[in-house]
């Protein structure tokens, strides 16, 4: 196994597509070669520019995606796409294929895209999304996009995984402005209400700038509102030039590596919930732990006892 892990990361540095594809596989996948992979390719990891884009069904992200790649790949930079889909309970596969919305950029080596399965996390991206950037990097991919599934109060972790997040509207959606006023702006550094030769753009746009202007944004950013039409492509030279100077904002502050290093920490607290959701999956299979969940139905002992004493057997002092 480690023979062949060590193949793929050398291809990858080499610039093989296929090992790249198949290096997505196995940290979709997860496990002990997912690990090891990562461990060998950490190092050529960090260097892209992190795009995330998010927005409720219907609005246009994948064609606004499709768009932008057009207008990065014009400056000559490589572009990864990782489009975070809803995971079939079938298969557990990816069920949109957001490669199908792209496929004029598939003949372009320069362009990677790859659809991920979501894995029902709530927060519309997969676990294995931050690895999945860092092969991306690790290939030499300047810009990663991060497309995700829906938008909603839980659905916050694209802040957490990109540098400049962009929150995807359509005219006339007075739920997207009423979500809006409920706090789901703060993730947004540039809202784009997209399809803007259907009628009330104007409306939508200057709708989302009055409750930019009267809500409290955690920095000194202030979120442009662009209006586009990503089918025909106007309006993303100056999503793009957005996006630029959002960068800029960030390194001039300091903040992009504080949003670094809160993605880091996010990532470390789902690495350690996953690995102790599946300590504690192997563990209810012990005889005493069964005897502890028969005490809880026959009501001897409360839920919050017995997963006290669960903390302790695995993880010592009450998991404190």
């Amino acid at each position: 196994m480690e023979a062949n892990l060590e193949t793929i990361s050398n291809e990858i540095l080499a610039g093989n597509r296929r090992a790249l594809a198949r290096a997505l596989t196995i940290v979709e996948d997860g496990g002990p070669e997912a690990s090891s992979l990562v461990r060998r390719l950490f190092p050529y990891s960090g260097r892209a520019q992190l795009i995330g884009v998010t927005g409720s069904p219907g609005v246009g992200k994948s064609t606004l995606v499709d768009a932008l790649i057009a207008e990065i790949r014009r400056g000559g930079l490589k572009v990864g796409v990782l489009a975070v889909d809803p995971t079939s309970p079938f298969t557990g596969g990816a069920i949109l294929g957001d490669r199908i919305r792209m496929q004029e950029h598939t003949l372009d080596r320069n362009v990677f895209i790859r659809s991920m399965a979501n894995r029902g996390h709530a927060g519309g991206t997969a676990l294995a999304t931050y690895d999945a950037v860092r092969m991306l990097e690790a290939f030499g991919y300047e810009v990663v996009i991060i497309e995700t599934v829906g938008v909603g109060q839980s659905e916050l972790a694209i802040a957490q995984t990109a540098d400049t997040t962009i929150l995807v509207l359509m005219p006339g959606s007075g739920d997207e402005i009423q979500a809006i006023k409920s706090g789901i702006m703060e993730i947004g550094d540039i809202f784009v209400v997209n399809k803007g030769d259907l009628p009330g753009a104007s409306k939508t746009a200057s709708e989302v700038m009055h409750s930019l202007e009267l809500a409290k944004l955690p920095t000194a950013w202030k979120p442009p509102v662009l209006i586009t039409v990503a089918e025909t492509g106007e309006g993303m030279p100056e999503v793009w030039a957005a996006i630029g100077e959002h960068r800029k904002f960030l390194e001039a502050s300091g903040l992009l590596v504080e949003r670094r290093k809160a993605k880091v920490q996010a990532e470390l607290e789902e690495l350690v919930a996953d690995m102790a959701r599946s300590n504690l999956k192997a563990s209810l299979a012990h005889s005493h732990i069964q005897d502890l969940l028969a005490l809880v139905v026959g009501r001897e002992l409360d839920p919050h006892s017995a997963a006290e004493g669960l903390m302790q057997e695995l993880f010592g002092n009450g998991g404190r």
